[in-house]
């Protein structure tokens, strides 16, 4: 990608005001329309949302949508939607023993409200907030336990494909233990044995940033720096390592965009959370600069990637080696076209992966890494003026998703393909609405001098 030096956060205020204009019409059409007897709304087909029985991962990003619009706007009927809807409809989702998606759904909604309620920006109530609290206190747990050991005593959380899968996305879930343990909660295990949150977030941390992110390092002949493998092999009866493997990419060895999006966002997040934590919190874990060291690591080397792997605009295609990349020629040197009849982008990547390059620039500048942290926070900038610009705005009141081009299952044959056209484009996602919503109120708050947009919120 070209990264655009001189552009600021002031340049983009229009586009974030519209952003969130839009916004508000998207998310109250799917409340007024979407019938909850189909399920979760997931992704849109010729432009209306649709739900797709997988698991139900994006239910929290539907009604996270609407609390991040409020936090926006100051606008309270989507304050009433949000809060309504995670009163009554996520519980489910908080003791979910089957899927690694807690990150997704309930931080997205009980730790948004819970953040939202110590900074004030609504009323406190002490009861109010030890029902968010110990609604991510649970959800926190029961992702922890959905653990496997790996041969070097470390572990991770599986997948919902079962205890041999450790996906790249789960990195986002982490959250969910973040906040567990900031909470001061522990997973309870057999004879009443404590098991510390930070402790599985650590290993599931370390173990996704050994087998899921490659750097250069001569592990095997497609080892290339910052490429990730969106899941990783294990065999469960020796927790031996056996292979990478992809459910959404092209190939194990290829890098299936939005699962690099997940990792480098998900590790410029914990980095920033670790920063809360001091050395003596973190001593049985050998200390702050041995807990993070390889969250830098994995940060940088898929940061790197990414910018060197993207169109010129900074959105890339659904996956960087897919089979007509080279029909498309030079690509990396002009915008991505998301109306091209080859390969489709993927713009949820692109909303996903530049709140990731903003946060890490903010990062390293604040450790005295001034330079390198320019760099990626320009480069989550130039993401952004992109995805807010005509190309990727759905500005069309028949059309109830808010960020075009998103792809959803390319191997499957899941996205909606238009008449006429011979891959799927012009289609919108809930995970890419919620996380451009997420990277526009991050951008914002920045510009209007708020409070620095964390999960966890005030301590």
């Amino acid at each position: 990608m070209h990264i655009n030096n001189t552009i600021t956060v002031e340049q983009l205020k229009p586009k974030l005001e519209y952003l969130f204009e839009l916004s508000g019409k998207k998310i109250r059409t799917i409340e007024d329309t979407w019938d909850v007897s189909k399920g979760t709304p997931v992704f849109t087909v010729a432009g209306k949302y649709t739900t797709r029985g997988w698991t139900e991962w994006t239910q929290g990003f539907q009604f996270g949508s609407a609390l991040l619009q409020f936090d926006a706007t100051d606008d309270e009927q989507f304050l009433e939607i949000g809060r309504r809807n995670t009163v009554e409809k996520m519980a489910p989702h908080v003791s979910h023993v089957g899927v690694h998606d807690h990150g997704f759904n309930n931080v997205s909604t009980y730790g948004n409200l819970r953040r939202m309620m110590l900074e004030g920006r609504i009323p406190h109530n002490d009861w109010e907030l030890h029902f968010y609290e110990l609604a991510l206190k649970v959800s926190a747990a029961v992702q922890a336990s959905r653990w496997a050991t790996t041969k070097d005593g470390k572990g991770y959380i599986y997948s919902f494909n079962g205890p041999h899968s450790l996906f790249a996305d789960t990195i986002r879930s982490l959250r969910s233990l973040a906040l567990g343990h900031h909470l001061g909660h522990v997973l309870m295990g057999e004879a009443d044995e404590p098991i510390t949150l930070m402790a599985r977030l650590l290993r599931h941390s370390e173990t996704t940033a050994t087998f899921n992110v490659y750097y250069g390092e001569g592990r095997d002949a497609f080892d290339v720096r910052g490429r990730v493998a969106h899941e990783s092999i294990f065999n469960t009866n020796d927790g031996n390592y056996r292979c990478p493997s992809t459910q959404q990419g092209y190939s194990p060895l290829t890098t299936w965009t939005r699962g690099l999006a997940w990792i480098v966002t998900g590790y410029a997040e914990q980095l920033e959370f670790f920063e809360t934590l001091t050395d003596e919190e973190l001593a049985p874990y050998g200390g702050k600069a041995q807990a993070v060291s390889h969250m830098q690591k994995a940060a940088k080397a898929t940061c790197d990637f990414y910018i060197e792997n993207t169109a010129s605009d900074g959105v890339p295609y659904w996956d960087t080696g897919a089979p007509g990349m080279t029909k498309l020629g030079r690509y990396l040197e002009r915008p991505a076209e998301p109306f091209n009849d080859i390969e489709p982008v993927d713009s949820s990547a692109a909303t996903i992966a530049a709140q990731g390059l903003v946060r890490l620039g903010n990062y390293l500048k604040a450790q005295g890494e001034t330079e390198a942290g320019e760099r990626y926070y320009q480069a989550g900038l130039t993401v952004a003026d992109a995805l807010f610009s005509e190309r990727y705005l759905s500005e069309s009141d028949e059309h109830q998703g808010l960020i075009l081009h998103s792809i959803y299952h390319r191997p499957n044959g899941w996205d909606g393909i238009p008449d006429g056209k011979a891959i799927p484009c012009g289609e919108s996602s809930m995970w890419g609405d919620y996380h451009a919503r997420e990277l526009g109120l991050l951008l914002l708050r920045e510009l209007e001098q708020q409070p620095y947009l964390t999960f966890w919120g005030s301590c």
